[in-house]
């Protein structure tokens, strides 16, 4: 009655919706089940995109053919690229979204595809045979088979709300908790843990006084997302705004400590965190007598304000008079109270770097599932997870991406090698290579990958070759162009930059600090030539100039590290019987399977000392 499928995805939030979109994309035929077809892509928690090393996820996400950074390009109200102040590394897209069309512009995208079908219905079931995952089963009874499964449950297996001393469970406020499959795979013999995140209150932006706060405005000339043709700039722009927290909002949440399932221990689990909830930051920054509070506007015409910076799972009442407290806030009507979420997840050290899991063979898991926390890092593994599904089904080669290719390779090898206890956040710092892995040249490093794997356009690589082209080109325009000191020193003195006493080749004169390409195409005509092109390219050349010690640096030391992810490790290797290594290395080892030694080598507990055993033995 019901056709056969080759890839079925179990949970359409950030992970669900790029897994399925990928796999669809590539030519499997696609079920898509969820518990709700009106909260497909629904932006659960606040109205934005990207952020410090979440920007450059959205990036590489869109260089490889995902659709993250189209939708939200589509979509956003606002867009901030952070950290300019600082080097090209740190550079991350941020925007502010639109959350109803955010969802909207997603279920078409995935509506357009006639790869993809819908099931709306819980999931409470697997089909598996003989250890390989062969379908699901509905909670009507009904049976959907297919060559793999991909679960991204997000906060929804056996999810539990906290407000005050109220509990009810629950995957979102509103929405009921998804039940069976934790129990059905613990009794397979896979383990499971519980984690914690949470929301803030939700107000009434009619009900704020915004000329008591400060505004945070967009950039004066917007980016974008997408390096395809498909979306353009924001042509105009909604402000979010800055408040703070005082003692007295600090004073009354103290009131309400004593229901607090935070500190009753009603909630044992752990929390993200780089994203405390306020009572969790007044009490460990005690010494704090305000907290930033981030007002962000839920879309265009939207009243609805996200609080951003005063998550809470305190009770209402005293949600709502801290609230109150807040400069700009006196007049505040609160929608909704923000709650605190427990949910089940399964240690990623039980996955290969694919996302398949160990014990059952064609089963992915992708987002929350994996103990990760926000929508890039969701998204992210939907994507590979797809991927990896769609190649398992057709006898495909894996297709993984290495620490030194992606942040997206920095996040599944943190989480599959060393595993998480706590909600699993990117950051810049987790990543050894990061004046590699920039904003800017996620295109370079993975739309060709995502062309050869059938996901990419061609028409995509053909930019990505013309940028190279381009790029090479200005390089070498501005290494041999000279710079005469009559032609610039008026403007370097106006810069408090030191004035030129001979002729300077232009891409010296580059490399100061204080200048910018666009200054120095401003400083003088004979620069002209510069002009014909991209502001994509010219930015490329700009960095490679400015880095090119530290770029050239990190290739060699990547290349260096990468001989040791060339060496593979069978699963058959029993570390057990090799006497020399560390008894911890052994356990580790024995748990976790590593693929390569570099993988081995990145797993807490396994020594320098043990890799070099480990060479030595697979010599012998």
């Amino acid at each position: 009655m019901y056709p056969n499928y080759d890839i079925i995805v179990v949970g359409a939030g950030h992970a669900g919706c790029e897994a399925a979109y990928a796999a669809a994309k590539m030519g499997a035929k696609v079920l898509l089940a969820t518990m709700n077809m009106q909260t497909i892509a629904q932006m659960s928690c606040n109205p934005a995109m990207g952020g410090v090393a979440k920007g450059q996820i959205v990036r590489e996400i869109d260089a490889l053919g995902g659709m993250s950074g189209i939708i939200t390009d589509k979509t956003m109200i606002q867009f901030r690229m952070l950290n300019r102040s600082k080097g090209a590394a740190m550079w991350s897209p941020r925007a502010q979204s639109d959350r109803m069309r955010f969802a909207e512009e997603w279920r078409l995208a995935l509506e357009r595809n006639p790869n993809i079908d819908f099931w709306q219905e819980m999931v409470p079931n697997l089909l598996i045979e003989d250890g390989r995952a062969v379908g699901i089963r509905t909670s009507l009874g009904i049976e959907f088979r297919a060559k793999a499964v991909v679960l991204t449950n997000g906060t929804f297996l056996n999810g539990l709300i906290h407000i005050g001393t109220k509990q009810f469970g629950g995957g979102r406020t509103g929405e009921k908790a998804a039940t069976g499959i934790t129990e059905q795979l613990v009794e397979l013999g896979m383990e499971s843990g519980r984690m914690k995140t949470g929301t803030p209150p939700r107000v009434d932006g009619r009900s704020l006084n915004y000329e008591a706060m400060e505004e945070q405005k967009g950039d004066e000339n917007p980016s974008k997302f997408s390096y395809s043709d498909e979306t353009i700039s924001l042509q105009k722009q909604r402000s979010c705004f800055i408040t703070y927290t005082n003692e007295d909002v600090h004073e009354v949440l103290r009131s309400g400590f004593d229901r607090s399932p935070m500190f009753n221990g009603t909630i044992k689990s752990i929390g993200p965190r780089y994203c405390p909830s306020v009572e969790d930051k007044i009490n460990r920054f005690a010494d704090r007598d305000r907290h930033q509070i981030f007002v962000e506007p839920e879309g265009w015409d939207t009243v609805e304000v996200y609080v951003n910076g005063f998550s809470t799972s305190l009770p209402e009442d005293v949600q709502y008079k801290a609230l109150k407290k807040i400069v700009g806030f006196e007049n505040c009507k609160m929608f909704r109270p923000g709650y605190a979420i427990e949910y089940d997840f399964f240690p990623p050290t039980q996955l290969k770097p694919t996302l398949e899991t160990k014990l059952v063979e064609n089963l992915f898991f992708a987002g929350q599932i994996n103990g990760t926390t926000g929508y890039e890092e969701a998204a992210c593994q939907g994507l590979m997870a797809g991927i990896n599904a769609y190649n398992k089904a057709f006898g495909k080669e894996d297709f993984i991406l290495s620490r030194a290719e992606a942040y997206i390779g920095v996040l599944i090898d943190d989480l599959v090698s060393k595993g998480t206890e706590e909600p699993y956040r990117m950051f810049t710092s987790r990543a050894e290579y990061r004046i590699l892995l920039r904003q800017d040249n996620a295109d370079i490093r993975l739309t060709e990958k995502g062309y050869k794997i059938g996901l990419a356009e061609e028409s995509r690589l053909e930019k990505v070759k013309q940028k190279l082209k381009d790029t090479a080109e200005i390089i070498d325009f501005l290494k041999n162009k000279s710079i005469a000191p009559t032609d610039v020193n008026d403007r370097l003195r106006e810069m408090s930059s030191a004035e030129l006493t001979q002729s300077q080749k232009a891409a010296q004169l580059l490399k100061r600090p204080e200048l910018e390409m666009k200054d120095l195409m401003t400083m003088t005509d004979s620069l002209h030539e510069l002009k014909k092109y991209s502001e994509d390219a010219l930015i490329q050349a700009e960095i490679l100039v400015k880095y090119d010690a530290y770029i050239e640096k990190e290739e060699k030391l990547a290349e260096k590290l990468g001989n040791l992810d060339s060496i593979k490790l069978g699963e058959w290797l029993n570390y057990k019987e090799i006497k020399q290594l560390s008894n911890e290395a052994k356990d580790k080892l024995n748990k976790i399977k590593p693929q390569t030694l570099g993988q081995a080598s990145r797993i807490s507990g396994v020594s320098p000392a043990d890799i070099s055993v480990l060479m030595i033995y697979l010599n012998r």
